[in-house]
């Protein structure tokens, strides 16, 4: 089993190739442009019919493109989990847990606490001690 340093910093995702963005949202971008253009120059009868299957399918392609890029998102994020679970094996901790706060409360406006009503008491004791003196 690979030692796993979380500390070091995550590597840039690698850089997509133009290419690879003009099949990816081009095609779809293209259709859904092209049935407007149809629907521009043919605004009646089959104008219409080409307007709707076209943007129609133009959309299906940009939506099952972002669909696999979600779910090969979820890939990526398993690894970074299990890559997690090794280091907490290893140092007894998760790697991105924040340091513990202070708890603060915030208490409603005339509530008594304890050690207020205890340093109260106290401070009654002492003006009675001090006028029986």
């Amino acid at each position: 089993m690979p030692e796993s340093n979380m500390t070091e910093p995550a590597p840039e995702r690698e850089r997509r190739s133009p290419a690879l963005w003009a099949v990816r949202y081009g095609i779809g971008g293209a259709m859904v442009i092209g049935g407007i253009v149809t629907l521009a120059i043919n605004p009646g009868g089959f104008g219409v019919d080409g307007f709707a299957m076209a943007v129609g399918s133009g959309l299906s392609v940009l939506m099952i493109n972002a669909l696999y890029r979600l779910g090969v998102s979820g890939d990526e994020e398993r690894a970074r989990h299990e890559d997690a679970w090794r280091y907490f094996e290893q140092h007894g901790e998760w790697p991105a847990d924040p340091p513990p706060r202070e708890r603060q409360w915030t208490l409603p406006a005339g509530a008594v606490t304890f050690e207020a009503e205890q340093a109260e008491q106290a401070a009654r004791a002492e003006a009675a001690g001090a006028e029986a003196r």
